[in-house]
């Protein structure tokens, strides 16, 4: 005897509302889940990419503003480029005005030609409609020598890590590292990535 299923899509449109593109009651729930989930890998992401007071950091995806408010805090300028309301939402109750938020993705970031050092993205790259416009876009915002810094779960990744990396490579980038890393707790392994704009 087969178990019933929900109608196709059903559990799928759940989870997008809740994680992938979080609006309403869903997302603003899905937005608390992420704030404790992902905080270790926000804080992680932030302390390898050594902010310096001086600098203008681009962050992908906040979500609800853990690593944009860890950010705001050892940077002078953080931009947060964010297409959900309710997470842009939970950024300004989190940063206040230490921040500038933008209703924005990878490939729509709003910033000028090389205005950015440092480009910050936690569990989102899954979520880019095209990547190739994505990092071609954070390459564009990038001053020479630049970094960007990225994180994902290693299983939700849209394809392998060292394809991930081709992909940054072919966009531009130089001097390209990736790793995994196991955040503490139940949290599920990371696949980090860090390079440079020439």
């Amino acid at each position: 005897m087969s178990t019933p299923h929900p109608p196709p899509g059903t559990f799928d449109t759940a989870l997008d509302r809740a994680f992938g593109h979080p609006s309403g009651l869903l997302g603003r729930v899905g937005g608390r889940l992420m704030s404790r989930g992902n905080a270790a890998t926000e804080h992680r992401l932030v302390d390898l990419a050594r902010l310096e007071p001086d600098e203008t950091v681009l962050v992908v995806g906040p979500g609800p503003g853990v690593g944009l408010d860890a950010a705001s805090r050892l940077a002078s300028e953080v931009v947060g480029v964010e297409p959900s309301a309710e997470m842009r939402a939970l950024c300004r109750e989190r940063c206040g005005d230490r921040v500038t938020l933008r209703d924005g993705t990878a490939a729509r970031t709003g910033c000028a030609p090389g205005s950015v050092d440092v480009v910050l993205s936690v569990n989102n790259v899954q979520l880019w409609d095209d990547r190739t416009a994505g990092f071609a876009e954070l390459f564009r915002v990038l001053r020479p020598g630049g970094r960007l810094l990225l994180s994902a779960h290693e299983k939700w990744l849209p394809v392998p890590r060292h394809d991930l990396a081709a992909e940054v490579t072919a966009a531009g980038f130089t001097d390209l590292q990736t790793w995994t890393w196991e955040p503490p707790g139940f949290a599920a392994l990371a696949a980090q990535l860090r390079a440079r704009k020439p």
